[in-house]
């Protein structure tokens, strides 16, 4: 038979499931609440606006343009665009490759929480979180501007923007973008981790 400690250890860690699961449930019910709220509230003017900037930031778009431009001019700014697709890369792969397939969580119901069809863009059929999106342009903008710091304000203002078109248009929950930025974020302290490594190792 099991001893009390043996017992006691057992109840610390039911009741500790127990609390873990009734905050997962607590956070859950915000994140709808804050998807809801941002469905139902009229916005014509940025329907269509955001609509487009969540259609062109497919695929990292956006982020491999800027990266091409700066590539083009030596020192800093072509430093800049390799830590920024090195973390593109590295974003896209952990929220695509884990992120989705380990938590496969469901995407919003559009029509349910009635999603006005001006903001519509073709809902993936991945799971919803972690956001690769918010994820890849968060990664680029952090390492972007890290490297070129008068980059870092421009391109943070449009991985916000990003991120929030995916809830405006209806394909994501908060929660899923904001765990895309964390996402984006570690990603972009790896890639920079390397970029810096490498000047160093040839001096050896």
């Amino acid at each position: 038979m099991p001893d009390a400690r043996t017992t006691s250890l057992q109840r610390a860690a039911a009741a500790a499931r127990r609390t873990t699961a009734a905050v997962l449930r607590d956070l859950h019910a915000v994140d709808g609440a804050l998807y809801a709220a941002v469905a139902a509230t009229p916005t014509p003017t940025l329907d269509r606006t955001l609509r487009r900037l969540s259609h062109t930031a497919d695929h990292s778009k956006i982020s491999l343009t800027v990266a091409a431009g700066l590539a083009l001019v030596p020192g800093r700014p072509r430093r800049a665009a390799l830590a920024g697709v090195g973390a593109v890369t590295l974003a896209s792969a952990a929220a695509n490759l884990f992120g989705k397939r380990m938590v496969r969580r469901r995407r919003p119901d559009r029509e349910q929480a009635r999603v006005v069809l001006d903001r519509h863009v073709p809902m993936p059929r991945s799971a919803s979180f972690p956001s690769g999106h918010t994820a890849s342009a968060t990664a680029f903008a952090t390492a972007v501007g890290v490297v070129l710091p008068p980059a870092a304000v421009p391109l943070g203002a449009l991985a916000a923007a990003v991120g929030y078109s995916r809830v405006h248009t209806g394909v994501h929950y908060p929660g899923d973008v904001a765990a895309g930025a964390v996402l984006g974020f570690a990603a972009a302290v790896t890639s920079l981790a390397v970029v810096r490594a490498r000047p160093h190792r040839r001096t050896r």
